[in-house]
């Protein structure tokens, strides 16, 4: 992992960073370490980056509100990385059936399967690149284990990264949810906008508490779809968010509950795991 630039904000420090050509975002509290904290995961959307605005305020709302880490990803094919021409002819093609009208859904479920493959692992590498910063850099007491908010231990008693989350929507949940079915570190998801019978087999080894956000009126991803995809998650918690609305009207305080599920969660897994 390689770091390039860093900037500092009211209070969150934001470095930029690439890890096998992936480039990547990561936030967390100015002047704290790594280990022991809570990490957030964030998967970004179909067409979108890892500084779309409302990633990077999630991402700054998690740091402030609860001292956690996040950290975002380009997608094979967004941001900065260059796109194949399989992505280049994907792009092309689905913006000529949803002006004719046609159903799209198998055709972005082929895709961002695609996609996945790509994503998931380098996800994991960035997990294990991020364990090893965590036990370089030393320990800060996450939240529900701190005697004393902000105590740093001697970095030779790192004991790497904290709970961790993974938050994503439509391509982020394409990603997430096989990662989550392969990737034992990941505690928590909130995921949604997605439904395809190709993600059923995934959704059924993810076994972490699950909050899952549908729109009722939801274009790209048909109702049946996603509530097919829930019922296949092999998660005893979980429960299911309906919207009325399209693919992109998720309402606000909708998200907002997302984020407060995940915390909420991260916090008690820090606090379950604090030595006694």
């Amino acid at each position: 992992m390689h770091f390039t630039t860093e900037s500092s904000a009211d209070g969150v420090t934001q470095r930029h960073f690439t890890l096998d050509g992936a480039p990547g975002v990561l936030w967390q509290p100015d002047g704290s370490p790594l280990g022991g904290r809570p990490l957030v995961l964030l998967g970004h959307g179909g067409g979108q980056h890892k500084l779309g605005p409302g990633l990077v305020d999630r991402a700054r709302r998690f740091v402030r509100r609860h001292g956690f880490a996040a950290v975002a990803l380009d997608a094979p094919g967004h941001g900065e990385r260059t796109r194949s021409a399989q992505d280049e002819r994907f792009a092309t093609e689905i913006g000529e059936l949803i002006a004719a009208g046609r159903p799209v859904s198998a055709w972005v479920a082929r895709h961002t399967a695609a996609l996945a493959e790509r994503a998931v692992p380098e996800w994991v590498a960035v997990l294990d690149a991020l364990s090893g910063e965590a036990e370089r850099t030393g320990r800060t007491e996450g939240p529900g284990q701190a005697e004393r908010p902000g105590r740093v231990e001697d970095p030779g008693h790192a004991e790497g990264l904290g709970p961790i989350g993974y938050w994503g929507l439509s391509l982020g949940s394409a990603i997430g949810i096989p990662l989550a079915a392969a990737e034992p570190r990941v505690a928590v998801a909130v995921f949604g906008l997605t439904g395809h019978a190709s993600q059923a087999e995934a959704a059924g080894r993810v076994g972490v508490p699950v909050e899952f956000l549908l729109q009722w009126d939801d274009a790209l991803v048909p109702r049946e779809g996603a509530l097919a995809l829930f019922g296949a998650l092999g998660s005893r918690e979980k429960t299911l968010h309906a919207n009325p609305g399209g693919h992109l009207e998720v309402p606000e305080p909708e998200l907002e509950s997302s984020e407060r599920f995940l915390a909420r969660h991260l916090i008690r897994a820090g606090a379950s795991a604090a030595p006694a």
